[in-house]
């Protein structure tokens, strides 16, 4: 997971372009050198670029055939080899993030091309090639005093604390596609891809964060999608399955398949279910699930607020459950002629 930056991160150079919507034949907007910076904008600028990239997962650079025919991968190595260079590379990615602007929903927007130095990952130190993209403009009041009272009056500007688009490029594990850290806020859809596949083409790391997660995904996939399909299983009894997944993974500060099997599923039946099923879902998700890993706790935290379980009843009750199952049944009033549910507990708070 990305780190908070220390106090000696500082911008070296920084370059600004603006990209349009290639769809729109906007063109792009090159500036003709870099932007030299006071130490008050300095500040303002990496409270903008990196306030944003807080517990966010780690990618690497991705290709099929050659690394480096990756076209950012190429241009922020030859940044780390040759600082001097950043304006000459960020040329190459400001026309590259057009070419695959293509999508009718993309804004246009300034591309900001920043080397960084004194950053922070997995504690070493490591120089970094930030690429950031703003896309949202935001109205603004101004009220200045005049004569004997107040003026007021407006203007169109960047909201520093809603940073749209942006990778931080660490120069560490450069053999494997260097370590990098991505957010995009306004991605959603199918015009969502171009930032991270299409134009970072980033896959997610191999680490403990992305075999925690993936296993997550696994079991809540497992539960809610394929144990219905082969079993008689109520919302209550998945729940109680996913409770005791996530339960697994607070608990236990290391993974084993063998092991969370006997615990959470038990039932010689759902095992083997789900084994099978780890295959058919390695390969829907072009993933492998790792059989044993030290467990990430940041990634059980962000994944544990997708396994909650709301029993909906019609549109009078919602029941959240997270507790013992055996604390909650299910019948039927034949009086009534519905179903309910008896649920048991000590204190109502």
């Amino acid at each position: 997971m990305a780190e908070s930056q220390n106090d000696s991160l500082e911008i070296v150079s920084l370059v600004v372009h603006k990209i349009g919507n290639k769809s729109t034949e906007d063109g792009v907007r090159l500036s003709q050198k870099p932007i030299r910076l006071d130490e008050s904008i300095n500040q303002l600028l990496l409270q903008y670029f990196m306030t944003p990239f807080k517990n966010v997962e780690y990618y690497n650079f991705h290709h099929e055939s050659d690394l480096m025919m990756n076209e950012v991968y190429a241009y922020a190595s030859a940044i780390f080899d040759n600082p001097s260079s950043l304006y000459e590379q960020s040329v190459h990615i400001a026309r590259h993030l057009y070419e695959q602007s293509v999508h009718p929903k993309i804004k246009s927007g300034e591309l900001y091309v920043v080397y960084l130095k004194g950053g922070i990952v997995e504690g070493e130190e490591a120089d970094i090639v930030g690429i950031f993209k703003s896309e949202t403009r935001e109205t603004y009041l101004k009220v200045y005093p005049k004569e004997e009272g107040f003026e007021i009056n407006y203007d169109d500007g960047i909201n520093i604390n809603k940073l749209d688009k942006g990778c931080l490029i660490y120069n560490s594990s450069r053999e494997e596609g260097y370590t990098v850290a991505v957010i995009d806020q306004n991605g959603k859809g199918t015009e969502a891809v171009y930032w991270t596949d299409d134009f970072l083409h980033l896959i997610p790391r191999s680490d403990n964060y992305h075999h925690t997660q993936n296993v997550l995904d696994m079991c809540k996939s497992f539960v809610r999608e394929k144990l219905p399909e082969n079993y008689e299983m109520t919302t209550v009894d998945q729940a109680h399955i996913l409770n005791q997944s996530v339960k697994y993974f607070k608990d236990n500060d290391s993974f084993e398949l063998e092991d969370f099997s006997r615990q959470v599923l038990q039932a010689p039946e759902l095992i083997d279910s789900f084994k099978s099923y780890k295959e058919e879902f390695e390969e829907d998700n072009f993933c492998e699930i790792n059989p044993s890993f030290e467990i990430s706790d940041s990634a059980v935290k962000k994944q544990a607020k997708f396994f909650k379980t709301i029993l909906k009843l019609d549109k009078n009750f919602h029941v959240y459950v997270h507790g013992n199952r055996d604390l909650i049944e299910k019948g039927y009033d034949d009086d009534k002629g519905k179903n309910f549910y008896k649920l048991y507990f000590n204190e109502e708070n």
